[in-house]
């Protein structure tokens, strides 16, 4: 799966566990888990963002466009 896939993945999976712990209906226990999980999504997500910052900013160098490089992220 690419990256784009497991963002656009985690942050659909964010929304469903938003809505569920915004609809009251998750006893105390399951609403600890969803949040659980929402902060490892949010975690994940940051990463793939900051990765992606990276590699952009290596890219568009403009004071030496001949030092462009690929960058890859530490998984």
């Amino acid at each position: 799966m690419s990256k784009t896939a497991d963002f656009e993945k985690s942050i659909a999976e964010l929304e469903i566990l938003v809505e569920r712990m915004e609809s009251g209906e998750a006893d105390l226990d399951e609403s600890l888990k969803l949040f659980k999980r929402g902060i490892e999504l949010t975690r994940e997500c940051q990463q793939l963002l900051d990765n992606a910052q990276q590699t952009v900013e290596l890219l568009s160098r403009p004071a030496d466009p001949d030092s462009a490089q690929s960058f890859e992220p530490d998984d």
